[in-house]
């Protein structure tokens, strides 16, 4: 089997990964502050450990800003549903998962003003179709780092300074860039960011969260899910201090521990290489597709410029046909169809049947990709 579906979930996780799960399942199973005895405090210390651990990742300076989340998504809702009210003004881009335009569509309807930058047809970004819509009544930038459908990465540096230059803060959603670029929370100056877990991060899924900037006044920010915390137990009213303020319920400690392991893994191997080896595959791909006859390559076709996310089409066939027969015949798993990112597809002139996805992360092979070419051009012949 070649597994090219790490944009949706990396796999396989590497070998730490899963024994820091099972140590962690048999030696920490207490309830984090929510005891004093040695399982309670050894489960805590596995979730401060991981917070630590993703705030020396993005090189944010405060780990107790680090804010853990069932996903990605719950932390875009918590953000979006908490800061923003009737009558705000908000901009964001045509590239967008539905894990941010969802919840803007549904608080377009509650009354907030949102403008959505146009992009170009390889996904690309200009600065100009953005700054002409942030202004002084801005009340937010929403921006993904890299597209999940084609792999583009956006001026993310670019659109912050613009942002603050008219006082509005910046939501970047990094869920497919984490782990695989790197990112400087302190040197781009974003507001806010989200991740998840157990795409590029290498952990499980069930994890993910926000990382707040010292800058961003977490006043303005309503909780999204209210209730115990281990803290401030005396009262009935949620805390306001951080993280406890955005962190009601019991953590998924296990889940952490899987998360602390995959950075730990990150780390040691270097992101740097990890980058160099994605931008190898997906040149690979990119160059390999555009000789097969039929097949189209969205996005930049630029591996500098891109994450390792590759979306084809072949003519004649569909994309449910391509991606059952690659599975069936050869053993390879992709994802076909919109992705949950239907306005990048209208963008990039693939909806509605959408492409072929192929994302290969860091234990895919020089050899996976050979196979899969090869594959793909018997599927195009055939």
């Amino acid at each position: 089997m070649i597994y090219l579906d790490n944009a949706a979930t990396s796999w396989p996780k590497p070998p730490e990964v899963l024994k820091a799960i099972a140590d962690t399942m048999e030696h920490d199973g207490g309830n984090p502050g929510r005891s004093g005895h040695r399982l309670s405090i050894s489960a805590a210390r596995v979730i401060y450990d991981c917070r630590g651990k993703i705030a020396e990742h993005f090189n944010a300076p405060d780990p107790l800003r680090v804010v853990f989340t069932a996903n990605a998504t719950q932390a875009i809702n918590l953000v979006l549903r908490g800061l923003l009210k009737p009558g705000d003004n908000v901009v964001t881009t045509a590239m967008e998962h539905n894990a941010v335009m969802r919840p803007l569509r549904f608080l377009e309807k509650q009354g907030i003003n949102l403008k959505i930058a146009p992009c170009n047809a390889d996904g690309s970004l200009g600065l100009q179709q953005i700054i002409g819509l942030i202004d002084t009544r801005t009340k937010l930038v929403v921006i993904i780092h890299a597209s999940n459908v084609c792999g583009t990465i956006l001026p993310v540096a670019e659109v912050i300074s613009t942002a603050h230059q008219n006082g509005a803060p910046v939501l970047v959603d990094a869920s497919q860039s984490a782990g695989v670029v790197p990112i400087d929370i302190q040197k781009c100056g974003v507001d806010l960011l989200t991740f998840t877990g157990h795409k590029e991060l290498l952990g499980p899924t069930g994890t993910g969260g926000l990382i707040i900037n010292p800058a961003f006044d977490t006043g303005s920010l309503v909780p999204l899910i209210l209730g115990g915390t281990g803290s401030r137990s005396e009262s009935q009213e949620q805390p306001e201090h951080l993280p406890d303020k955005f962190e009601a319920g019991t953590m998924n400690v296990i889940g952490l521990a899987g998360l602390s392991a995959g950075l730990d893994w990150i780390k040691i191997e270097g992101i740097e290489k990890i980058r160099e080896h994605a931008k190898t595959l997906s040149a690979a791909l990119i160059q390999g597709l555009s000789v097969i006859q039929g097949a189209r390559v969205f996005g930049t076709h630029e591996p500098a410029s891109s994450i390792a996310v590759v979306s084809f089409t072949l003519s004649g066939k569909s994309v449910s046909e391509v991606g059952f027969r690659l599975d069936e015949e050869y053993g390879i798993l992709s994802r076909v169809g919109l992705h949950c990112a239907p306005a990048a597809h209208r963008t990039l002139g693939s909806f509605p049947e959408g492409t072929v996805r192929l994302s290969p992360g860091i234990f895919n092979s020089m050899e996976d990709i050979n196979k899969t070419l090869k594959a793909i051009q018997k599927v195009a012949r055939s």
